[in-house]
């Protein structure tokens, strides 16, 4: 199976549909080994078991590799392109870097997958014009029909047995808006309206009954943190006011914010804070320290839900 892809745009994006260990390595090995030849960079950000699968396949080439579980880096797929994917590529400015990208996997929930359809399609838009080539395996014998069918949407480029091809549905940008539509309400939550001087209300409030639904520690210190970021962006940019919310989901403490702005810039939470802008850093903290975020904007009306697992 060839990974071999050709095109005029510096950056590169093929989904390759795989079926068995035996494929997957047959297709993701020889693309890492092509880039430690070439001097580029590489990084494998995998779930653990395929991690496992290409560090063994490729015995001492691996020493030349940075590997990343994806189970843990990429449990919120918000969270790959700043952490994961610029973080890598930044550490090698003027240099192209080769990638191996799956945050797809078939244990991931429905709600989890839609966000990992939209960064899956924002990855075209935040690496355009960059020196770079990032493989994304989907497992073809495991993976619905379905997204399957949507991985054609968000790579220019298909590989498979058949070697590589031009996708025929490719619409990035339609995916975008597709995944940006209003969210699910819940069937009942805790609910606090806010507005100037109240910051440490809303604080207290997301704390004081995420806690009482089972969330502790650390993850509890992430939401009280998150809590306040997002808040403070309803104050600045959303209308001077919002309302916050929370509730239990299943194995989830949930927490979300709603206000009346509007975020224009389908990158806003993936991309490095600016330390001289205000406000600046409130969703990618939210992006950082969340296990899933799931963010609505229209004209009018934005809601940035944060959804955090329970031990």
């Amino acid at each position: 199976m060839s990974t071999t892809t050709a095109g005029t745009e510096p950056f590169v994006h093929p989904a390759l549909f795989y079926r068995g260990d035996r494929e997957y390595l047959d297709a993701t090995v020889p693309f890492v080994r092509e880039g430690l030849e070439a001097g580029e960079p590489v990084a494998v950000a995998v779930p653990a078991r395929n991690l496992a699968l290409i560090r063994a396949e490729l015995g001492e080439d691996a020493e030349g590799v940075h590997f990343v579980d994806m189970e843990q880096a990429g449990r919120n797929p918000g969270r790959i392109i700043p952490a994961v994917l610029w973080a890598f590529t930044d550490l090698h400015p003027g240099r192209r870097v080769r990638v191996v990208g799956e945050p797809v996997w078939p244990d991931r929930s429905p709600d989890e997958y839609v966000a990992c359809l939209q960064h899956e399609a924002l990855i075209n838009l935040a690496f355009s014009g960059r020196d770079a080539t990032i493989l994304c395996p989907y497992d073809a014998g495991r993976l619905d029909a379905g997204i399957i069918a949507h991985a054609e949407e968000t790579h220019p480029v298909i590989v498979d047995g058949a070697g590589a091809r031009a996708s025929t549905g490719y619409a990035p940008e339609r995916v975008i808006l597709d995944c940006g539509r209003a969210l699910p309400e819940p069937p009942e939550a805790e609910v606090l309206a806010f507005g100037a001087d109240d910051l440490w209300r809303v604080r207290a409030f997301a704390v004081r009954h995420a806690e009482g639904m089972g969330l502790s520690g650390e993850r509890l210190e992430d939401l009280r943190l998150i809590a306040s970021e997002l808040a403070a962006n309803s104050l600045e940019h959303g209308g001077g006011s919002g309302v916050a919310r929370v509730w239990p989901e299943g194995r989830r403490v949930v927490f979300d914010v709603s206000d009346t702005g509007h975020i224009a810039d389908p990158l806003a939470g993936r991309r490095p804070a600016d330390s001289r802008q205000r406000g600046s850093r409130g969703l990618l903290v939210t992006n950082l320290l969340g296990d899933l975020v799931r963010v609505h904007t229209e004209r009018g009306r934005t809601t940035v839900r944060v959804y955090f697992d329970l031990p």
